[in-house]
């Protein structure tokens, strides 16, 4: 029996993180791994939605998702969690949080922010530069590029597909 896994992709607004993580999902539930994304936009209009984009609002958020997926994968669900997670401070706590059982992949997807402009079909990156978003990750607020992630991955030179088969032979195959 496979273990289940924490998959943290993090990375840019656009980068391709959800994207990917559907996608690997449905791998994951064709090979009967069981499996759930929580996806950043999906938590942010139900458990998260009493907070903001403030640092003390993205602290909690980051909070929540870290202790829902350990609590998922104790009940031998696969979580792929597909948030932005700027910061390093959220990320690390998230890993600490599996630090015993080495079932948490940080996955940085490493997409450039011209790609990820070029990808946003709702136009919030033009708004956040227009000043009609306020701190929005990559324009007015910070992102902290993973230092030593498990994999990175530029979706800019792969294929979804591609993303996905390098994601699960290095998690899955490779353990």
């Amino acid at each position: 029996m496979i273990k289940s896994n924490c998959i943290w992709l993090t990375g840019l607004p656009c980068s391709g993180k959800t994207t990917i993580a559907n996608n690997l999902q449905t791998k994951l539930i064709a090979k009967g791994i069981p499996s759930l994304v929580l996806d950043g936009d999906v938590l942010r209009s139900s458990i998260n939605s009493d907070l903001g984009f403030d640092i003390k609002s993205r602290n909690e958020a980051m909070r929540r998702v870290a202790y829902l997926s350990q609590l998922l994968c104790t009940q031998g669900i696969t979580t792929i969690v597909s948030v932005i997670s700027p910061l390093a401070q959220h990320r690390f706590f998230a890993k600490e949080l599996f630090k015993d059982d080495g079932r948490f992949f940080e996955v940085y997807i490493s997409t450039d922010i011209i790609e990820c402009q070029k990808r946003d079909t709702k136009g919030m990156y033009e708004k956040a530069r227009n000043n009609e978003i306020k701190e929005f990750t990559g324009i007015s607020s910070s992102y902290e590029v993973p230092e030593n992630p498990f994999l990175m991955i530029d979706t800019k030179n792969l294929s979804i597909t591609e993303c996905v088969d390098l994601l699960y032979n290095n998690i899955f195959l490779d353990r």
